[in-house]
């Protein structure tokens, strides 16, 4: 598929991208090469493959969760730079 330098111009356009007749001119062939290369692509036979999400095997490497003890509260508290009753007190991030 050929690409057109006004295609160019008008996806450049699209994006907010300032291009010189000079880069439209270069750009042009290589995006038709990419398009030419996808549409290759889009013949491949892919009846024998099986979808998926990765093109390796993944498995979960995390351990499980398990409940355990925590800290309490009063070491938590104890360990924030500024504490109030029950709660760390940070600065404000928000406005209003």
């Amino acid at each position: 598929m050929k690409i057109s330098e006004d295609a160019v111009r008008h996806v450049a356009a699209l994006a907010r991208l300032s291009l010189s007749d000079r880069e439209v001119a270069h750009l042009a062939p290589q995006l038709s090469e990419i398009i030419d290369y996808a549409e290759q692509l889009q013949e491949v036979d892919l009846s024998d493959v099986k979808p998926t999400s990765h093109s390796l095997t993944q498995t979960n490497v995390f351990r499980e969760d398990e409940p355990r003890p925590s800290l309490a509260r009063e070491v938590a508290l104890a360990c924030a730079p500024d504490s109030t009753d029950e709660y760390v007190r940070v600065p404000a991030v928000l406005e209003g």
